[in-house]
């Protein structure tokens, strides 16, 4: 019966924890997230100091007298703050982090990162991309998550190593194609492919 409760108890912490937004729930409930990007640059006195609930692809991150900017393409959120689909982005936004609370380094905050932020607007902002004119709307970050970066395999269908192939031993000399065939690992006459 205890391990019953305990189980019912574990996923029950599981379903809330799935379900808990990523930024503070305060600042989700207080923000706008579904709104157009075009509408702030068209009429910014109207939303400024709002606070918003955005996602976003970042384009890149520099170093300013203000602080860290991020340059990002715009992507809706959901109520959880979880980015919606990519490809229904809404044109570019800037968004800065106050050199006052600190650093968000280039190195980390690179180029094809996802993000999502809780920022107040605080104008639409006239700038370059590439040669063209572009009229950003820019936000305060009061609030930033920076989601997992994900890496994908381009190559070709890739060989696994079998890492217990026999008693006390923490790797095998030997490694096994897609169908479970073994073939020697390491340089040789088949290496990186079995002899079939």
């Amino acid at each position: 019966m205890k391990q019953v409760k305990s189980l019912l108890w574990g996923a029950s912490l599981l379903l809330l924890v799935g379900c808990a937004p990523v930024l503070d729930r305060r600042l989700m409930d207080e923000g706008t997230r579904e709104f157009n990007p075009s509408h702030l640059v068209e009429t910014p006195e109207a939303f400024k100091d709002h606070l918003f609930i955005l996602g976003g692809v970042i384009v890149g991150t520099k170093l300013t007298e203000e602080g860290s900017q991020i340059e990002a393409l715009f992507v809706p959120v959901d109520k959880y703050g979880n980015l919606e689909d990519p490809a229904r982005y809404g044109g570019r936004f800037l968004a800065i982090y106050p050199k006052s609370r600190g650093l968000l380094d280039p190195m980390i905050y690179k180029k094809g990162r996802e993000i999502t932020i809780a920022g107040d607007f605080s104008e639409a902002r006239q700038a370059k991309i590439d040669e063209m004119s572009y009229t950003y709307p820019v936000f305060i970050i009061r609030q930033i998550h920076l989601w997992d970066e994900y890496q994908t395999y381009t190559g070709p269908y890739p060989y696994y190593y079998y890492p217990y192939a026999y008693p006390g031993w923490y790797s095998s000399p030997w490694c096994y194609d897609r169908w479970g065939r073994p073939f020697a690992c390491g340089p040789g006459p088949f290496w990186p492919y079995g002899p079939w």
